[in-house]
């Protein structure tokens, strides 16, 4: 089975047809279907939608109604907030035969947080963006809570976002940081060119990504990309904890546990699209030799990212 990839990497549901034309009303609806998804826990309301989406309340209400007559969403007759809907579920369970990173990242997942009783994440590239699929906690009684399913970040930003950005090569990472910059410069200060440039070289030195408190001063965590067998990213793995919990040796600790979730993820995946593990494509995983033997790492490019 083969992976389809769009070199270009540009989220399509943030294109909008041309105005006027016959498929604006299918984008638009797309558009806020991938919106809704961002809000699978606490659901979305109508004003958010508005807000989110650019639309004005009538219009917006109207494609809702639409995806409603679908099943693609359903609205909570309680809080009416607005959900995924039963089809969106099932289109998500044949999709995850195809892709599925997700699948065989939940024993990993579980493994994390058991063993270094902190939180895990599964995440994916979504374009420019990165979208967090999944988070497993821990015992710790600590948390950080800067990342839940369905939370979108630009590219690079956290750790997880950071391992697969690393992943990429420095054309398509130059790519993205300017497509990204206006969004950087408002919500996300501490991203930097400068902070991007040093991240990007930490990442592919020491075989894994670090976020040193760039969204919440007090939350780091470690991440790593994960490769389908043609060596493209399916997403990555990351681990947070709080700052004191965080230290380089715990880092390098970390660090050993995630690289060989990494490469069970791998080989759960190359099982299911029968083929091997490639240490070939965009990848960094020739990093894996800075860790200890029994880690293993994400993607690496050549060369480094101007600030």
């Amino acid at each position: 089975m083969s992976i389809i990839w769009t070199e270009q990497g540009l989220d399509t549901l943030e294109r909008m047809a041309p105005e006027g034309s016959g498929a604006q009303s299918v984008d638009r609806a797309l558009t806020l279907l991938s919106l809704i998804g961002r809000y699978c826990e606490e659901g979305a309301s109508l004003a958010a939608i508005v807000e989110g989406s650019g639309l004005n309340r009538p219009t917006a209400r109207r494609l809702v109604l639409a995806l409603i007559r679908s099943r693609l969403v359903e609205q909570d007759p309680v809080t009416r907030r607005y959900f995924l809907g039963e089809e969106a579920y099932v289109l998500g369970v044949l999709a995850s035969r195809r892709f599925g990173f997700l699948d065989c990242a939940l024993e990993s997942l579980s493994a994390l947080s058991k063993k270094s009783g902190d939180t895990s994440f599964a995440s994916i590239r979504r374009g420019d963006y990165s979208v967090c699929l999944h988070r497993e906690e821990g015992a710790f009684p600590i948390r950080t809570h800067a990342l839940d399913p369905g939370h979108r970040h630009p590219l690079g930003v956290g750790a997880g976002a950071m391992a697969m950005l690393a992943a990429l090569d420095d054309a398509e990472i130059g790519r993205i940081l300017d497509a990204n910059q206006a969004i950087l410069a408002e919500h996300y200060p501490a991203y930097t060119r400068e902070a991007f440039a040093h991240d990007i070289a930490f990442a592919r030195s020491r075989g894994y990504a670090l976020n040193p408190g760039r969204v919440l001063q007090n939350s780091w965590a470690i991440g790593m990309a994960v490769c389908y067998p043609d060596g493209h990213i399916a997403g990555a793995l990351s681990v947070a904890a709080i700052d004191s919990r965080m230290d380089e040796a715990r880092q390098a600790e970390l660090a050993r546990d995630l690289a060989a979730e990494v490469l069970k993820v791998e080989t759960r995946l190359a099982g299911r699209f029968g083929a091997h593990p490639t240490t070939n494509g965009r990848s960094f995983k020739t990093v894996r030799g800075d860790l200890p033997p029994q880690s293993h790492s994400t993607a690496r490019s050549k060369g480094g990212v101007e600030p």
